[in-house]
């Protein structure tokens, strides 16, 4: 009990940041991130009796983190709209109700938004490489190869590329 509590502590310290910025990338709602972040907490506490160290506690705890959140995804699609694929998001015609001239915060907003519009394993994918993780560290995350964690964040930063460029463009 005493390594756990241990191990907890250094990983809220070291991590705490990125998993506040991971839940807000899965739910937007400020009431329902607060429940989705409990949840990720109660599930890192669970999980740390099983942690051996053959990752790193950042690849862990952040393991924890999406596999929890990518469940709480999956449940709450049940109760609402459907999620959608890169060619889906890729191919929606983009409103006019944006300015031309988008400013930090509303690209941000908007990036966050069309993250929300993704699968969990996309979000999780981008997520983690918005907080700076490695194709290797995300691919041991994931259980997908190295090239193919590369290849799935090339092509997501393309389509959110373009799609942001297309709500600045379309204003």
């Amino acid at each position: 009990m005493g390594l756990e509590k241990d191990l907890y502590a250094q990983a809220i310290a070291e991590h705490g940041r990125a998993l506040d910025r991971l839940a807000a990338g899965y739910e937007a709602d400020p009431d329902k991130r607060r429940d989705l972040r409990q949840e990720i907490h109660l599930q890192l506490w669970r999980s740390l009796q099983a942690f051996d160290g053959r990752c790193s506690l950042k690849t862990w705890t952040l393991r924890v983190a999406h596999n929890t959140a990518a469940s709480y995804v999956i449940r709450e699609r049940r109760r609402t709209a459907e999620l959608v694929s890169l060619e889906e998001i890729e191919s929606t015609r983009i409103g006019s109700s944006q300015p031309a001239d988008i400013d930090r915060d509303n690209t941000l907003r908007m990036l966050q938004e069309i993250i929300l519009q993704l699968r969990p394993l996309d979000r999780q994918i981008i997520i983690s490489y918005l907080e700076e993780m490695d194709a290797a560290s995300i691919a041991e995350i994931t259980g997908l190869s190295p090239a193919n964690v590369a290849m799935k964040i090339h092509r997501i930063k393309k389509v959110l590329a373009h799609r942001i460029h297309m709500e600045g463009t379309h204003a």
